[in-house]
């Protein structure tokens, strides 16, 4: 389990093919930390530790998640968030946030608003019914409010330690991110439409 509090951003350093997986090769200031096993979240994808070198730490990403997750367009170079696990002794800040990518959304605008930012996304309409005003939603890993949720559209605004310390900075128009929807909306829903 994860609260979406970005701990830090990792360089992919390179992705090797094993037959439908990829392997990432990921340089970050806390790989040396890590253990192999531990759960580790990517962009808001949990992935299992398989390896530390130094510097930098590997994880296996499957065929399912390149699918569902912006994983398989990530190219060497690319900068992606990360978290470790939550601690069950420590503060949660986010919101419950599981490392289970529900869609993958692009961005649609930046604007810069003197000192902080509101990006707007838009998305497969299918999960607006997960969506409130002023909600949790989980954007690459990170644990932000939604507003001006419309179908398939909805903005959130950007604080400059944000912006500075996430792969945010990055993004621009086109850019394609991760979505996690709020587990407490997808569990109430079921309840409320059970299959």
């Amino acid at each position: 389990m994860f609260t979406g509090i970005v701990e830090n951003t990792g360089k992919v350093v390179s992705i090797a093919t094993q037959g439908s997986n990829h392997v990432f090769e990921i340089q970050s200031k806390i790989s040396q930390e890590l253990k192999v096993d531990q759960s580790l979240s990517h962009d808001g994808v949990c992935l299992t530790v398989t390896k530390v070198d130094s510097d930098r730490h590997f994880v296996t990403a499957v065929e399912e998640t390149l699918i569902k997750s912006n994983l398989g367009k990530v190219v060497p170079g690319s900068y992606i968030n990360l978290e470790r696990a939550m601690l069950n002794n420590g503060r949660f800040d986010g919101h419950i946030v599981q490392g289970h990518v529900d869609q993958i959304g692009e961005v649609e605008d930046i604007s810069e608003q003197d000192g902080s930012w509101l990006f707007t996304f838009s998305f497969k309409p299918t999960n607006t019914v997960l969506m409130v005003e002023k909600g949790s939603i989980c954007v690459n890993g990170i644990s932000l409010t939604c507003f001006n949720v419309e179908k398939g559209r909805f903005t959130v605004a950007i604080i400059p330690y944000t912006y500075e310390n996430t792969n945010f900075q990055y993004l621009k128009p086109g850019s394609v991110i991760n979505l996690e929807f709020d587990i407490l909306g997808k569990y109430i829903n079921r309840i409320m439409h059970p299959e």
